[in-house]
């Protein structure tokens, strides 16, 4: 049920294992196995950030019973991967955090 997506301005090599060790690094500090955790790199977009096209990201990062007390060592994580990664400087990444109830998320023809 995580889903979390990178969208980025610059070419991202190696997708695969790109998106592989994003789901890992999810489901770890998120809390939820990693057999539910989908993972989205949108690169080469159009995209600035303080009026610079340098590189950068932008992360959704959507789950059910996503907590607050979750999204600091989350966010952490999640730049620190940018930047060893994709080489985008920690201080050029957002990151959205929600969280969702379970009827809103759906699954299989239902809903959690």
């Amino acid at each position: 049920m995580p889903f979390i997506r990178v969208h980025t301005n610059i070419e991202v090599a190696e997708t695969p294992e790109v998106l592989k060790k994003l789901s890992a690094i999810s489901a770890e500090k998120i809390g939820k196995p990693e057999s539910y955790v989908m993972t989205a790199v949108s690169d080469k977009a159009d995209m600035t950030f303080g009026g610079s096209d340098a590189p950068l990201a932008f992360i959704e990062c959507k789950s059910i019973g996503l907590s607050e007390t979750q999204t600091k060592g989350l966010s952490a994580s999640l730049c620190s991967f940018c930047e060893r990664e994709l080489g985008i400087p920690q201080s050029r990444v957002y990151i959205e955090f929600s969280g969702a109830r379970g009827s809103m998320w759906g699954w299989k023809g239902g809903t959690f």
